[in-house]
């Protein structure tokens, strides 16, 4: 193919021209083409190993009839079961195709040069993507330290209040956040809103809402009223197993999410995400089911990794992000030789670290050998 002949980078926006791409984790299919392994588990991605619930295929299967005509644009029928599941107006609510769209969306939205959004340090990777495409500066507030007595890694909210300032416009919470698996109690953080200027929008992000079984857990949803500058995400990648589909949705005041729906394009969840997603939502005992299965897991993990004599991260998520006390690649590339994918976080400042996501019984316990091999190596 023939060189460019002039300078591409000179002529994208300034945002754009320092990215770099968000890094997914290992799928099955590169590590079958890399080392011809072909019984592989992944335990990478934070996906629900149980799959999407029976109801949600049977919707998916019947919905593959209408693949020829354009989705509803506006998504009806889903937008009023989730209004109905958070008891909010419709109007409150903006879909996305997962809800890393909708964080793309407040970017988009609320973010440009000479503004500025507040994140915290070991944070969901996508939020300082999308700010820096915006062209915004992205302010990193530390973390709890390693030797904090409950929260090690944690989100630091006096470190993150100390950012905002005149030009800021958005702070990213994740709540549990993605990779740490750490989490904010209700008190704290309704404390920290009610603090931060009422003219910056506030985004939480509770992609593991359903996962959470922690008594002084908030579900922020519940302060839309009292909080005009607060939005909250939710996906259906996570516990209701769609990741595949790509669907999620933001709640946010009915002026904000008006201004998020101007950036949406009409067809962005096709018929089968709202199809699957809508049926997921109705399919509560699935939902019970993945719940039960990823505690039993999570308990499974932690006794074996206490056996291994790891430390790992608090997490109310479904994974546990372990401590090696060491650098953890060589680690992560010895699971691969043993047909196991999991996830290296060098790149959110954790070298020592790997991201295990909690998989079935047998799943957990092929990983658990891999590793006791991989260690005694």
């Amino acid at each position: 193919m023939k060189d460019l002949d002039f300078d591409l980078l000179a002529r994208c926006s300034r945002g754009v021209r320092g990215l770099k791409p968000y890094e997914p984790g290992k799928p099955t299919t590169e590590l079958q083409r890399e080392l011809g392994i072909h019984d592989v588990i992944k335990l990478a991605s934070n996906e629900n190993p149980l799959g999407p619930s029976p109801m949600a295929l049977a919707a998916i299967r019947d919905a593959l009839a209408g693949l020829a005509i354009y989705p509803d644009g506006q998504a009806y029928e889903l937008r009023q079961a989730i209004a109905e599941k958070h008891d909010v107006d419709p109007r409150c609510i903006t879909l996305g195709d997962g809800s890393d769209q909708n964080l793309e969306f407040l970017a988009r939205v609320f973010l440009e040069a000479d503004r500025n959004a507040v994140i915290s340090q070991h944070a969901f990777a996508v939020y300082a993507i999308v700010a820096q495409a915006a062209g915004a500066e992205i302010r990193y507030a530390a973390a709890n330290p390693p030797d904090h007595p409950r929260m090690p890694y944690g989100h630091d909210l006096e470190a993150m209040l100390k950012l905002i300032d005149a030009d800021t416009r958005l702070v990213c919470i994740a709540n549990p956040n993605n990779p740490t698996g750490t989490w904010l109690e209700r008190d704290n953080l309704l404390a920290f809103l009610q603090r931060v200027p009422k003219d910056v929008m506030v985004v939480v992000d509770e992609a593991y809402f359903e996962y959470v079984d922690e008594p002084q857990y908030p579900d922020c949803a519940r302060w839309l009223q009292r909080h005009p500058n607060l939005v909250v995400t939710r996906t259906f990648s996570k516990a209701y197993g769609l990741a595949g589909l790509r669907a999620g949705y933001s709640l946010s005041h009915p002026a904000v999410a008006e201004l998020l729906n101007r950036m949406r394009q009409p067809f962005n969840i096709s018929n089968l995400a709202q199809a699957g997603a809508l049926a997921a939502l109705a399919d509560t005992a699935h939902l019970r089911q993945t719940v039960a299965m990823n505690s039993a897991g999570m308990r499974q993990l932690q006794q074996g990794y206490r056996a291994l004599g790891l430390n790992w991260l608090p997490s109310i998520g479904n994974f546990l992000t372990v401590d090696f006390k060491r650098p953890a690649q060589p680690i992560y590339a010895a699971l691969l030789r043993e047909g196991v994918i999991v996830r290296p976080v060098k790149n959110y400042g954790l070298p020592n670290h790997l991201r295990i996501t909690v998989g079935l019984p047998e799943q957990n316990t092929r990983l658990l050998r891999a590793l006791k091999k991989v260690l005694a190596a």
